[in-house]
């Protein structure tokens, strides 16, 4: 009970700091990044971006984020959040208009976190550029979520965990699938 008594504190704290401190200006770019990866329209044109002009390890890095921004949002949007039912935080934390518009879905874990960090782990190890390229963008959504007040930082990490673990599994699938075909 103490670990979440902390968590909520410091959920709290954090929350209160992102949307007061993080200049006017920052928070404009914050959200069009946001603006950018909502509905996943970041992380699709940028595989086709990568498909086309990246060649095989091009396409490769494509196909590894596309399978891991999918698998994210299943796990994220489609089974943690209809179980979760957790609320976002409360507008008066909030000092700034952005909080109008947040969705009313539940607030744990963050769907738009786990998309942008699967998508970056997954391409990753196919493209480490790219993948390098792809991490700025990922924590700019990270920041954004909570700095809007979508969402608490406990939301954020969690997302995070998904979008790594989806990228893992993905990585792992294709391996396995590639020494199975191997060997017959």
């Amino acid at each position: 009970m103490k670990l979440l008594n902390q968590v909520r504190d410091a959920d709290e704290l954090g929350t209160k700091e992102a949307a007061s401190r993080i200049p006017a200006g920052v928070a404009k770019v914050l959200s069009a990044v946001e603006e950018a990866a909502e509905s996943s329209k970041l992380w699709c044109g940028t595989a086709g971006v990568m498909a086309w002009r990246g060649g095989p390890r091009g396409r490769r890095a494509a196909a590894a984020g596309i399978t891991a921004v999918v698998v994210a949002q299943l796990v994220s949007n489609g089974v943690c959040k209809q179980v979760t039912g957790r609320r976002r935080p409360p507008k008066e934390w909030i000092p700034h208009d952005e909080v109008e518009d947040r969705p009313d879905s539940s607030s744990f874990p963050s769907g738009h976190t786990a998309a942008a960090v699967a998508f970056t782990g997954a391409v990753a190890p196919a493209w480490p550029v790219a993948g390098a390229l792809c991490a700025v963008p990922a924590a700019a959504v990270a920041v954004e979520r909570v700095q809007s007040g979508a969402h608490y930082p406990s939301d954020v990490a969690a997302g995070a965990a998904i979008g790594l673990a989806t990228a893992w599994l993905t990585h792992r699938a294709a391996y396995l699938l590639r020494r199975r075909l191997i060997t017959l």
